[in-house]
């Protein structure tokens, strides 16, 4: 399973020249998407972008409808916060190009690659035969007496400020809005014994944590950079992967419903959407 969950990782990079997908729903709001696979959406119908994994029900997609905006969305699955400012190697083009001092609207979901969370998630679902009632991916990922992911997340905390620095530049008339992860596990940390979800029962609050770290992250780095965040975590608590199919918003190593694994589906990509919306109601876009 863990090697299944690697694979799909890696079946998320980009694999040729994706072009934006430019839907215009008739407003005068200049709205451009950025991030990875959470705001591309992979596998969620209908894909629209075969080597960027983007879907036309992602969440920028919906916010575009609400928000009768001009939509250019740029999002692309195996994202970094690398591939905001520079061309990725199978030829994706900067996100940051699609910006304009004309720009309203961005949003930016990214970090998760930086860390590696797909790995790190394969490395766990690889130890749970070694204790499946125990911790044995945090003893690994923590086992030096320091936590390798925490680290991470340190590390890329000056990248994310990076890219809002550049965003900021590039369109400095918009309003950026940095969209969080939303909540993949169980919120009271307690695991789940379907075989769809290979992590041992003791790992499942440390992976929950790591998340919120993440997002925690992600917050401040809005907060001092002048952008919004945007929780999608608390609205889709309940709705985690171990949830039975029709209440999980976030599909499992093994989806049964059209989306990448440990991603969220289409009624998950709707809820983030929801989410962003709720911090643009009473805004007021200037031309």
């Amino acid at each position: 399973m863990g090697a299944a969950l690697l694979s799909a990782g890696a079946a998320l990079a980009p694999a040729g020249t994706a072009a934006a997908s430019t839907t215009t729903t008739g407003g005068r709001v200049d709205y451009v998407a950025l991030g990875d696979s959470y705001a591309s959406a992979p596998l969620v119908p209908t894909q629209v972008d075969a080597t960027c994994l983007r879907s036309s029900q992602n969440y920028p997609s919906l916010v575009a409808r609400s928000q009768g905006a001009t939509l250019t969305d740029v999002s692309c699955s195996g994202a970094t916060t690398a591939d905001m400012g520079a061309s990725g190697t199978a030829g994706v083009p900067a996100q940051l190009d699609a910006l304009s001092r004309g720009t309203d609207l961005v949003t930016v979901t990214i970090g998760g690659n930086d860390i590696g969370f797909s790995t790190v998630l394969g490395t766990c679902a690889q130890l749970t035969s070694t204790d499946p009632t125990g911790t044995p991916c945090r003893t690994h990922f923590t086992g030096t007496g320091t936590d390798q992911i925490s680290d991470a997340i340190g590390r890329t905390a000056p990248k994310v400020a990076k890219v809002l620095r550049a965003v900021h530049h590039r369109a400095p008339h918009a309003e950026v809005v940095i969209v969080g992860y939303p909540d993949l596990f169980p919120d009271d940390g307690v695991g789940c014994t379907s075989k769809t979800v290979p992590l041992a029962m003791g790992d499942f609050a440390w992976v929950r944590d790591k998340e919120k770290e993440l997002n925690a992250m992600l917050a401040r780095q809005a907060r001092r950079s002048g952008a919004r965040y945007v929780n999608t975590y608390t609205p889709t608590i309940g709705h985690d992967l171990c949830k039975p199919t029709g209440e999980r918003w976030i599909e499992t190593f093994a989806p049964e419903t059209p989306a990448a694994p440990v991603h969220p589906n289409a009624t998950g990509e709707s809820a983030m959407a929801t989410a962003v919306e709720s911090t643009l109601v009473r805004h007021t876009w200037h031309h």
